[in-house]
């Protein structure tokens, strides 16, 4: 695969899109529609891939680039290119590698690898996976003692940062799960599965492949006292208990010796706070667009959040990510680096560790071809004079930057 030739190299994929037509076709539908929806009417989540249409390139032109840069240091890590593979829940349930097979493609692609709490694979053995840095991404599910003991846990294994998500107050409302049982799927009851059996002996691979890994996975590194690991279908009603306030950096900045990155930022006044309670990086995230609806593209909130926090701490962003040229836009407004999340998922549905592979060959490809055609030697080199934007995200911008 490093070639990107063969059953998942041109021309059967040539961008994410292919990819996620592939996952279509060889996931249940519970499954890929837990990867590709959004909360409620989906409209942040259309949003934040249409926003990107709205920023045009200004190309420097007669410039031959021999060589382009795609290197970029991020809390102090040099990555070979800046995009970061974001945290995925339920990752087993794509495909029993899961976590493993996404770490082990960051390692050797040169990036990082953030890890979700809601993980079928051990972090211990998510860690072992890779060359590149992990970061471990925290929820509060099992409550302060698991959260305390998976946190010990990461530092032990090398984890080099932690990630706290501060936009799942409760779970948001992804009306296409009921719709299609998954819960259900990853409940016992064999009555309850009779209406969806259909779907997923559609998928005779996939179901082979879930059942020879021993079915629905343990959260193994949420181990609550006395109980274990949690149980995977647990989850949305953990979260209700399990919500992230600013008090709780104080004890787990205790705990967590490293940096701390705050995720789910979508203003100034957040992006100031986290600044305030010692973040080392902030990420401009609405989660994909799947907490709350009708809230901002996070391409469009990376220049308030940028001008809030003065170059004190290092700015990150994800949602929308489908092409290198939406990377690029992403840091020309200030961003030192994005998280892909649904682009490599869609790959891991597809073809597993060959798919996030692939994903990975085909963002890194347009990332350089872009820089090309602008002109441009080096990620480090992009500013906002490369990129043109609507007015009103200007006026944004201005307003908030004062605050």
């Amino acid at each position: 695969m490093g070639s990107g030739q063969g059953t998942l190299g041109p021309p059967k994929v040539v961008n994410i899109e292919d990819l996620r037509r592939l996952a279509h076709r060889r996931l249940p539908r519970p499954v890929f529609d837990y990867v590709d929806g959004g909360a409620e009417d989906e409209l942040t989540l259309r949003e934040n891939t249409r926003a990107f249409h709205d920023i045009s390139f200004r190309p420097r032109g007669a410039m031959v680039i021999k060589k382009c840069d795609l290197t970029v240091r991020v809390l102090g890590q040099e990555l070979s290119f800046p995009a970061m593979l974001a945290p995925v829940g339920y990752s087993r349930l794509i495909h029993p590698r899961g976590e493993t097979a996404a770490a082990k493609v960051a390692g050797e692609a040169g990036t990082a690898y953030i890890l979700s709490t809601i993980s079928g694979h051990k972090l211990e053995a998510v860690k072992a996976a890779t060359k590149g840095p992990a970061w471990y991404q925290l929820y509060l599910l099992g409550g302060r003692a698991a959260a305390e003991a998976g946190i010990e846990r990461a530092q032990r294994a090398g984890y080099s940062a932690l990630v706290i998500t501060v936009d799942t107050a409760v779970a948001g409302m992804r009306e296409r799960d009921p719709r299609n049982g998954m819960k259900e799927l990853l409940g016992k009851s064999l009555l309850a599965k009779l209406p969806y059996l259909p779907e997923i002996l559609a998928h005779p691979r996939w179901l082979a492949a879930f059942l020879a890994d021993g079915g629905v996975p343990r959260l193994e590194n949420i181990v609550v006292p006395g109980q274990g690991p949690m149980k995977l279908v647990d989850v949305a009603a953990a979260l209700v208990d399990a919500a992230v306030t600013w008090d709780d950096l104080q004890w787990i900045r205790k705990v967590w010796t490293g940096p701390i990155v705050v995720k789910g930022i979508l203003t100034a006044e957040d992006a100031k706070r986290a600044v305030d309670e010692g973040a080392a990086a902030v990420v401009v995230s609405n989660h994909g667009g799947r907490q709350l609806d009708s809230v901002s593209a996070t391409i469009r909130a990376v220049p308030e959040v940028v001008a809030a926090v003065h170059g004190q701490t290092e700015v990150l962003m994800d949602g929308g990510i489908r092409r290198g040229s939406d990377i690029v836009k992403a840091i020309c407004l200030g961003a030192r680096a994005v998280l892909i999340g649904r682009a490599y998922a869609y790959g891991l549905g597809a073809a597993g560790e060959a798919g996030v592979t692939r994903a990975v060959e085909i963002l890194r490809a347009d990332l350089e071809r872009t820089l090309r055609l602008l002109g441009c030697p080096s990620v480090a080199a992009l500013d906002r004079s490369y990129v043109e934007v609507p007015h009103a995200w200007e006026c944004r911008r201005d307003i908030n930057k004062d605050r």
